[in-house]
């Protein structure tokens, strides 16, 4: 396999303007940002983890609301400069922090008043704990 080089010296800068390389990676990252989920279930709880990268917990708001889990962040780029306080001037800006909110419907087996969140490396963790009803306890049934 060989590395293919591409040479875009034909009219570089009136294309690019208009179709830029990453187009889809724009679209996706600037306008649609809504963080990656995986949600897993054990004996006693659910868990929610987002993946929220270089946001601050303070930012993030978890909130329940009858069934409803709610998870959302109110950060803005606007206002923004391309200067930093210390002169420092950014000739290329890709970092980019969106407002979002996802919501997840609750089972009834969730205790609402027991759920715990945790921010810790870019990744919120909200453990959902079961209703002690709805742990499943295994045992033995006898055979008539």
């Amino acid at each position: 396999m060989k590395l293919v080089k591409k040479n875009n010296a034909w009219l570089p800068s009136i294309f690019d303007e208009f179709f830029p390389e990453n187009r889809l990676d724009a679209i996706n990252y600037e306008r649609f940002s809504i963080p990656a989920v995986n949600i897993s279930e054990n004996f006693a709880n659910f868990v929610v983890e987002l993946a929220v990268p270089g946001l601050n917990k303070e930012n993030i708001t978890v909130e329940v609301e009858k069934d409803i889990l709610k998870v959302s962040s109110c950060v803005s780029n606007e206002g923004e400069t391309i200067e930093n306080q210390d002169g420092t001037k950014f000739t290329r800006k890709e970092f980019n922090y969106t407002a979002f909110e996802r919501s997840f419907t609750l089972p009834e087996t969730v205790s609402k008043d027991s759920i715990k969140a945790n921010y810790e490396n870019g990744v919120l963790r909200i453990e959902l704990p079961k209703v002690e009803e709805a742990q499943n306890i295994k045992r033995m049934v006898e055979i008539s």
